[in-house]
């Protein structure tokens, strides 16, 4: 039996996806900037799909920009808002959990001048308002925190958070590659500036990402040359993955989240009584519908995950944007947890496609493998006491 329990990091492609984009490789195949019909059927359907992905947050059309990933619209967001208004103002403000192309462009950032408040977070990974609203100072141009954490799972209160950066002035960036479509987003609601989209977290292709810019944000535009994304985002716009990442957001229904959750409560359930072993993130509506990451102390996560691979299961250990990082991972450092137990960590991420036969299949392996790795482990209970 093969189980992909990977899905944070990537989905499989959905027929749908395939079948709405195979059109736009080999009969529409015309650059959207182009006059002629093949042109203007390109950017036909440019625009319908911007349009129907700007009313899955809510937001006019003419606010969704696309880009290559969510990492470049990371990017786009925090380096477009800081050197547009670094006269304004020089500091930057974000968590200590936040996804690489956050935290990296933050650094970068720093290289430049700019100066940046890490946030702590408690030990489920949520940032702290009272301390959010104590580092605003009057040199506070932006505020960029994600919605849900891809390693741990929790959601973020970004509509309270929102509100801190409206009261003051402050643009606010959300990160929602990893709730988008699984958690509801308005941007009327949640005082967004800024959202990062990503469309092969939800069964659309990869390379095809957007940027929702709230109408009159200050923003310098993040690739130079041509007039395409308003003038914003240069470069011939990949028709085929943007109407991709369109259909993608059709398929996602609400029976679609209520099964994911069950399927997550289902092997935290299971998880919880394996002795030595820890959730991390919260529990319940705090969660996001499709993330279960476990702590099994005294073995190596690497272990587990290689071992799940030769019973046909695929799962992560860490982050998977850096699994070449033998690094204990960033998220679970800051959540308090020492550097021993950290590297023990599995993430198990569903998607709409899983089943419960397949959550039986893991539970059935997954306690064997874990007995067989302490049984040789030389930081295990038993073997210490020899």
């Amino acid at each position: 039996m093969e189980v992909y329990f990977d899905n944070a990091a990537t989905t499989k492609v959905a027929k749908e996806v395939v079948d709405a984009m195979i059109p736009f490789y080999t009969e529409n195949y015309g650059n959207a900037s182009s006059s002629h019909k093949w042109g203007q059927k390109a950017e036909e359907a440019l625009e319908d799909s911007r349009k129907r992905i700007a009313e899955c947050l809510n937001a006019r059309a003419e606010e969704i920009i696309f880009t290559g990933s969510g990492s470049e619209s990371n990017n786009f967001a925090l380096k477009g808002i800081a050197r547009a208004n670094k006269e304004k103002g020089n500091h930057i403000i974000t968590s200590k959990i936040e996804h690489s192309a956050t935290l990296e462009s933050c650094k970068s950032l720093e290289g430049e001048g700019f100066s940046v408040t890490y946030l702590d977070v408690d030990k489920e990974g949520f940032v702290d308002l009272e301390d959010l609203k104590r580092e605003i100072t009057d040199k506070t141009i932006l505020v960029s925190i994600m919605h849900v954490n891809n390693e741990i799972g929790t959601i973020e209160p970004i509509d309270k958070i929102g509100e801190i950066c409206k009261e003051n002035g402050v643009y606010f960036h959300v990160d929602a590659a990893q709730s988008f479509m699984k958690v509801p987003i308005d941007v009327k609601k949640i005082n967004a500036d800024l959202i990062s989209l990503s469309a092969h977290k939800i069964h659309g292709p990869k390379g095809v990402g957007a940027l929702f810019i709230k109408s009159g944000t200050d923003i310098r535009r993040f690739v130079d040359g041509g007039s395409q994304e308003m003038r914003k985002r240069a470069g011939t716009e990949n028709v085929p993955g943007i109407v991709g990442f369109a259909k993608a957001t059709e398929l996602i229904k609400g029976e679609d989240i209520k099964h994911m959750a069950k399927l997550r409560d289902k092997l935290i359930s299971f998880l919880e009584k394996i002795p030595d072993s820890r959730l991390n993130g919260p529990k319940g509506d705090n969660r996001v519908c499709n993330n279960v990451n476990y702590i099994f102390k005294f073995i190596e996560g690497e272990s587990i995950m290689s071992l799940l691979d030769m019973k046909g299961i695929a799962v992560s250990t860490g982050s998977a944007c850096n699994s070449d990082n033998l690094s204990p991972s960033h998220v679970l450092s800051a959540l308090g947890l020492p550097h021993e137990i950290i590297h023990g960590s599995i993430r198990f991420s569903f998607s709409r496609e899983n089943t419960e036969k397949e959550v039986d299949y893991l539970m059935k392996v997954l306690p064997d493998v874990i007995k067989k790795l302490r049984n040789i482990s030389p930081y295990s209970r038993e073997n210490q006491n020899v």
